[in-house]
This record gives structure tokens, C-alpha cells and sequence, in this order.
């Protein structure tokens, strides 16, 4: 009782697969033209037992008599050409098939009722190596064809009533036996290979997808790793050429603090983004949004820029993609200002709530080196894919006369918590 009920809430609750073959099918399997050889065998010995066998039916009909005589050389080739055949069963079994209907054919001229296994074996072969169907419609024409000779050979005297009912009689079921066996092992043939091909294409599928999770998860750590070490590397740069400028230490205490502040925030974003690769189990789906556009501002305050944050709208019920988006949106725009922009003074960070969606601006007014600086660098191509995810825009380019200008536009999305 304890084994059935295991074996019953196994079935339940995970996929059972066939049982692997045994001894015996694995070694026909790996020598089909042994076991062909070996059916040819067996064939050719149960096809000569009726023969032999007739001395013992009523007299006039042994081998010795002159019907015998007559037609057991013709027979025998047959019959030995028909068992031959089943060598090709597995690559050509519809000739093997028509072959068999020729053996069954020339059983009728026999004097005494005899029959053998080709007819079977072939019906078999053509269920296993072709289909059912197949099967169904070769043993229907078969019969068809043997029934249609029989009534000509009675209606001509060539051959006797027993003769000919009994062969379509042990010939039927010699097709009903060899189809329906041949249609079972067949069909679970043709099972065990789907599932096969399908749990192979299911595994290279999952390899895929781990694959492209895995991109996916890199591309997103990088974007991480990137904005938080420019932004903030950037920043104390800038802040500690501040301070080597000037000998007064007073007048340089607020920079270094502020470079000691910026190190340990860098250090707390590193630790949350290097967590995700240390406990992939108890990693989010995505980083921890928090808002750092009024620390990048105070940042590029610090580092002597006129920095003007304005914002307008309603920013309630922001969800957290959208506000990481802009939050790293004003401090890569902020970054390239501190590294690219040459005699910026000010930095203009403009951002618009609406109902429907988020306007980030980021403006300068330095004289940029080359807009290539701009462009070839991970920050600005990170941008466009972190707003590209979020289902935004993104633009860069110059401003007129000189500056440099940032603008993006997310759309608003459901909140959720």
C-alpha cells in the first residue's frame, strides 16, 4: 500500500518517463541486421513445418503425392525469396508487404491448407517503420487481393474451398495480429522519440533563455557599476583638484568632506549592486530606486558649478523604474558636464511631472571638446537603454551658441508596490 500510494503522487506531481529498455532490446537495437537475420530464420522454419507436416493429414495429400510434387519446388522458392525479403523490412517495408501477399497468394495453389508468419511479420513492419494507417490500408488491400485470387482460383477448379478459406482465414489473422502489435510498439516508438525531441529542444530553449538572462542581468549590473563610479570618481576628482588648488585648509574642509561623503555614498550603491551578485536568490528583479538627483546636484555644487534644480508637477505614485531612470538620467548628464564640458559654469536640471509621463532637461553652458566624447562612452549609450526599457526617448546633442543639452521622456506607469 505504501509503494502504490508513492508511486501514485509521484505520477502526480512530476513527469514520468519511460522505462529504459532492457538488456535483450538494447542489444537488437544496436544489431538490427542480427535480429532481421535471425526473423528470416525463424520464418523459413515455421513456413516448412506445415509441409512437413502433411503426411500425417488424410491420404492423397503428402509431400510424396503428385499434387505435392507438383508445386512444392515453385512453393519453396517463393516462399524462401518472400522470407528473404524481411532483411529490408526496416528500410522498405511496403515491399516486404506486397511480398508477403505473393507467399499468401501462392499458399493457395498448395493441395492442403497450409500458411506461415510472413504476412504478420510484414503487417508488423509497416505499422512499426510506417504508421498505422499505413498498416490498416496495406492489410486491407492485401486481403482484398487474396480474397478477389481465392474466388478465381475456386471458380476455375485451380485450387480447393478449404484451400482457399482456410489460408484468408489464418492470413487475416496472421494481418490483425502482426497490425495491431505492430501499431502499439509503434506508437510508443514514435512516443518515447517526441518526447525525446521535445525534451531536447526544451533544453536547448532553457539554455537560451539562461543565456539571455544572463546578458541581460550583465548588461543591467554594468549600467549600475558605470553610473555610480563615473558619477561619483568623477565628482571627487573635480572636488580634489579643488581643494590641491587652494593652501587654506579651512576654506578646503567643506571640499574634502565632500569628497569623503560622495565616497561613502559610492561605496553604499556598490555594496546594494554587488549584493544582487552575491545572493542571486535574494536579488530583487530590479536595483532599489532611490532618488539621487538632489545628492547629484549638491555633488556638482560642491564641485563649483552654478547648479539650478527645478521641478514641476506632481511627482507622487512615481513608480520605481521611472525614478531610476531619471534619477540616473540628471547625474550621467551631470557627469559628462564635470568630464567633457571645457569653461561650464552652470548646469540647468529641469524636471516635468505630467499625468502621463516624465520630462527630464539637463543643460549646459561649457564648450565641449568633441561630441564624440560625448557619444562614444558607455553613459550616454546606458541612458538610451535604461530609458529605452522604460518605454521612453531619449536625445543629446549641442546647444546653440555652445552648451550641451540632455532630454528625455518616460511615460508614466502603474504603480506597484
Amino acid at each position: 500500500m505504501t509503494n502504490r500510494s508513492r508511486s501514485s503522487s509521484s505520477s502526480e506531481g512530476e513527469l514520468r518517463l519511460p522505462r529504459p529498455p532492457g538488456l535483450l532490446r538494447r542489444y537488437w537495437a544496436r544489431h538490427p541486421l542480427f535480429a532481421d537475420i535471425l526473423v528470416v530464420v525463424v520464418c523459413l522454419l515455421v513456413s516448412t513445418i506445415p509441409v512437413i507436416a502433411t503426411p500425417i493429414l488424410p491420404e492423397g495429400i503428402g509431400t510424396n503425392s503428385r499434387e505435392w510434387q507438383s508445386v512444392l519446388p515453385a512453393l519453396s522458392v517463393v516462399v524462401v525469396l518472400g522470407c528473404l525479403a524481411l532483411l529490408i523490412r526496416r528500410r522498405h517495408p511496403l515491399i516486404v508487404l506486397a511480398a508477403s501477399c505473393v507467399v499468401s497468394l501462392a499458399y493457395m495453389f498448395a493441395p492442403a491448407p497450409i500458411n506461415g508468419p510472413l504476412l504478420l511479420v510484414a503487417t508488423y513492419s509497416v505499422a512499426v517503420h510506417v504508421g498505422s494507417r499505413a498498416a490498416l490500408i496495406g492489410a486491407g488491400t492485401v486481403m482484398t487481393v487474396l480474397t478477389g485470387a481465392g474466388l478465381v482460383l475456386i471458380a476455375t477448379d485451380l485450387s480447393s474451398t478449404t484451400v482457399v478459406w482456410g489460408s484468408l482465414v489464418n492470413e487475416g489473422l496472421n494481418a490483425v495480429i502482426g497490425g495491431l502489435i505492430g501499431a502499439n510498439v509503434g506508437s510508443r516508438a514514435r512516443y518515447v522519440k517526441a518526447l525525446i525531441d521535445h525534451s531536447q529542444r526544451l533544453v536547448v530553449e532553457r539554455d537560451q533563455q539562461a543565456q539571455l538572462a544572463a546578458s541581460t542581468e550583465r548588461e543591467r549590473i554594468a549600467r549600475e557599476l558605470h553610473d555610480i563610479v563615473a558619477h561619483s570618481l568623477t565628482v571627487m576628482v573635480a572636488l580634489a583638484e579643488g581643494v590641491a588648488a587652494s593652501n587654506d585648509a579651512e576654506r578646503t574642509r567643506p571640499g574634502v568632506e565632500a569628497i569623503a561623503a560622495t565616497g561613502r555614498e559610492a561605496l553604499k550603491d556598490m555594496r546594494a549592486t554587488l549584493g544582487i551578485l552575491r545572493d542571486a536568490d535574494a536579488a530583487p528583479l530590479a536595483p532599489l530606486a532611490r532618488d539621487t538627483t538632489t545628492e547629484t546636484v549638491a555633488s556638482a555644487r560642491a564641485a563649483g558649478f552654478d547648479t539650478r534644480l527645478v521641478v514641476s508637477g506632481d511627482p507622487a505614485d512615481l513608480d520605481s523604474r521611472t525614478q531610476l531612470a531619471v534619477s540616473r538620467i540628471v547625474q550621467e548628464s551631470v557627469t559628462n558636464v564635470l568630464r567633457h564640458a571645457s569653461a561650464a559654469t552652470r548646469i540647468d536640471v529641469a524636471i516635468q511631472h505630467d499625468p502621463d509621463g516624465v520630462s527630464v532637461t539637463v543643460t549646459d553652458d561649457g564648450l565641449p571638446t568633441s561630441a564624440s566624447e560625448h557619444t562614444a562612452g558607455f553613459g550616454l549609450r546606458g541612458l538610451r537603454e535604461r530609458v529605452g526599457l522604460a518605454g521612453g526617448t531619449i536625445t543629446a546633442g549641442p546647444r546653440r551658441p555652445h552648451g550641451w543639452s540632455v532630454a528625455a521622456r518616460i511615460p508614466r506607469q502603474e504603480s506597484t508596490s
